[in-house]
């Protein structure tokens, strides 16, 4: 039986591959499985995986004809994997040597649906520790209630697929699995319905995951339409939450978190194609008055005063024709 399967989708990163496979290897087992999923890249990347399908132990090759994303690939990962237990790796990030044992022992030992783990942030020659934003470590916990406070970064603006693993039973109820063509924050919807219907987790102390930050063909570094995709994502986040029993709990958070993220895309718009800010713009003032408004009031009365004019301002905006999410 596998005991482990890790989803890797790939797409056009033959520059990182080779480290990305070499730490897999350092992580083989013969229990375990690496599910290489090819978006349909353009590079080198398919002859890349088409060899280490040869040569690692565990690799499973599967190619995409059609780019769909990264949600999208890791659905395909998720559908082909044999594992009790799932995890995920970017394919331009790496690992310790040793970790995935570590990390599977952690949530045997635990007996919970999912552990969280903190992560190793690279920017060039920089590395930092980033930390699950939940004090208490090793002590397994209601899922629902990290969601909260609405006022303080939480496990759920902690988002990170690959930093952590899952028992097959969430795969099983369907809880694994991404929206399919989410472009970006993908990881969004996904997490905020991990924590709602989840029975258990916990956060360890556990760090091998090195995640390559400021890739020049990343979405985050590409202005391009594509990043708007997180008005999708988050629309889901607050459409769910509004159906939730606590939705009076945790709506507050739901719609206080997107606020930030479309006032953090505002305050860098410059970065953006010019066609794609002014879409931006229409898009975030539609997305505004979807939102439940009385919430929204108290979301914006919360936030310091240069995003609350901001939003504010933007929530005024004559409606454009035709502009949806």
């Amino acid at each position: 039986m596998v005991k482990l399967s890790v989803i890797v989708p790939f797409y056009n990163v033959q520059q990182y591959a080779p480290d990305t496979l070499k730490s897999l290897r350092a992580n083989a087992r013969d229990d375990f499985e690496f599910i290489l999923v090819d978006d349909c890249s353009r590079d080198e990347t398919p002859d890349i995986l088409a060899r280490a399908e040869r040569e690692l132990p565990g690799a499973v090759h599967v190619r995409h004809e059609k780019n769909g994303g990264l949600a999208t690939a890791r659905n395909t990962g998720i559908d082909a994997a044999r594992g009790e237990y799932l995890t995920f790796l970017d394919g331009d990030d790496w690992l310790a040597p040793g970790y995935y044992e570590q990390l599977l022992a952690s949530i045997e030992d635990l007996g919970c649906d999912f552990v969280r783990t903190d992560h190793v942030q690279c920017t060039a020659r920089a590395r930092t520790v980033h930390r699950v934003p939940h004090g208490r470590r090793g002590v397994v916990l209601d899922p629902r209630e990290a969601i909260l406070p609405a006022d303080r970064s939480t496990s759920v603006d902690y988002a990170y697929a690959w930093a952590g693993i899952y028992h097959r039973r969430l795969a099983d109820r369907g809880l694994l699995h991404f929206t399919d063509g989410l472009r970006t924050a993908e990881d969004r919807p996904w997490i905020w319905r991990l924590h709602r219907e989840a029975e258990s987790f916990a956060a360890v102390g556990l760090l091998g995951v090195f995640y390559r930050r400021g890739v020049a063909s990343s979405l985050t570094q590409i202005g391009d339409v594509r990043q708007l995709d997180f008005i999708r994502a988050f629309d889901q986040v607050v459409r769910e939450t509004a159906q939730d029993r606590d939705a009076d709990k945790l709506l507050p958070k739901a719609v206080r978190t997107y606020c930030a993220i479309i006032s953090h895309h505002l305050g860098s718009i410059e970065r953006f194609e010019p066609p794609v800010a002014r879409k931006l713009k229409s898009m975030s003032a539609v997305a505004l008055r979807r939102m439940p408004q009385d919430v929204l009031d108290d979301a914006l009365d919360s936030m310091d005063i240069q995003r609350a004019t901001r939003l504010r301002r933007l929530r005024r905006r004559p409606a454009a024709a035709g502009v949806t999410a």
